[in-house]
């Protein structure tokens, strides 16, 4: 009868190990649905892409989304680059964060399809051999224009925004370093200016365009423009790509004085938690199928020779979205001036957006 019973007892806990042990099995990580954690920009990744991969990879991609690239780094400083397995910074904050150490170094070996971009648009100051950082898109800030209600004929150049018939009616972003560029170009002076006169002076040339701006948008520039709340802008290229596909007067002009040009590229957060699938994902927005679907959704260029090769004539030639090389090396593209200037020029942006 004993025996009978410890059988019975030896039965009853070996049940209870293996449902024990199949708790815990359906509770690792292993078990878990693998996912990307991707930060980047308002409407800055083709959906259709996202979709293909995630079918591809089984990979979730969970979004989040920043207007600037201040709020950006503000968050990732903030979680000491946790959070977050890709981000998309511009040009300048690339460098800010490598220097500061909050990205991670690449490992080429994982991104096969970087050999798909323009060597033209790699190894910049930024970041000397691409050490942690992937070229995405290159955007360019110029004026977009009306040309129903605006004649696009007479603006050439920043200075025209300036123009009495314009009050009223001008979108900015909200963009400090693009605005402060224009600034700086009209007082004579050059982009990156670490120089708390030539800052200053700046701030007294926006001021004096106050009047004239109906808006600071970062969210979706394009909406005001075509909605008609505003007639004219400094605004993304891109934007007014998207712009011009609903309201085809909407032209895109790159001011005699330079455009403002960003290189946004991938890069992986320090304290990223998913690096394999962060490697996988960039690796796949490198690919010429994505770079393609990235230009056509968004309106922007991709460095990548491969992808630019598959668009149709009329979107490749297409001068919003490709500027002429004369465009490119006539503008700029802003640098890291180090956290002391940059207080500077946020509390001249602090003192502008408050009316001051």
């Amino acid at each position: 009868m004993k025996k009978w019973i410890a059988s019975i007892a030896t039965i009853i806990a070996a049940a209870a190990l293996i449902v024990g042990c199949s708790k815990q099995e359906a509770q690792t990580p292993a078990a878990a649905k693998q996912k990307v954690v991707v930060y980047n920009w308002t409407e800055y990744l083709p959906e259709s892409a996202l979709k293909a991969f995630t079918k591809e990879t089984g990979i979730e991609v969970e979004y989040a989304t920043y207007e600037s690239n201040e709020a950006m780094y503000a968050k990732i400083k903030l979680l000491a680059g946790k959070g977050y397995d890709v981000v998309v910074p511009s040009t300048f904050y690339v460098e800010k964060m490598r220097k500061e150490g909050l990205l991670q170094a690449l490992d080429k070996t994982k991104l096969k399809n970087i050999a798909n971009l323009d060597p033209a648009m790699l190894n910049k100051a930024y970041d000397p051999n691409n050490e942690f950082s992937v070229p995405y898109l290159v955007s360019a800030t110029g004026i977009a224009i009306n040309a129903k209600v605006v004649d696009a004929t007479k603006i050439t150049k920043w200075a025209d925004l300036w123009k009495p018939e314009y009050i009223g009616k001008i979108e900015l972003m909200d963009d400090m370093r693009d605005n402060f560029y224009i600034g700086l170009r009209l007082c004579g002076f050059q982009d990156n200016s670490t120089d708390e006169a030539e800052i200053k002076c700046a701030y007294e040339k926006l001021k004096a365009l106050l009047p004239s701006v109906k808006t600071f948008n970062s969210d979706a520039p394009k909406v005001p423009l075509i909605q008609g709340n505003v007639s004219i802008g400094a605004i993304w290229n891109g934007e007014a790509y998207k712009a011009s596909l609903e309201l085809e007067n909407v032209q895109f002009v790159y001011p005699e004085e330079g455009a403002t040009f960003a290189i946004d590229s991938f890069v992986i957060p320090k304290g990223a938690a998913n690096v394999d699938a962060a490697y996988k994902f960039i690796d796949f927005m490198l690919r010429a199928e994505s770079a393609k679907a990235a230009i056509e959704d968004l309106g922007y260029t991709a460095p990548n020779v491969a992808g630019q090769a598959l668009l149709d004539e009329k979107l490749r030639t297409n001068k919003m979205i490709f500027p002429s090389k004369e465009d490119f090396e006539r503008g700029s593209i802003h640098a890291d001036v180090g956290d002391e200037v940059l207080a500077i020029y946020s509390k001249y942006w602090d003192m502008l957006k408050a009316g001051q």
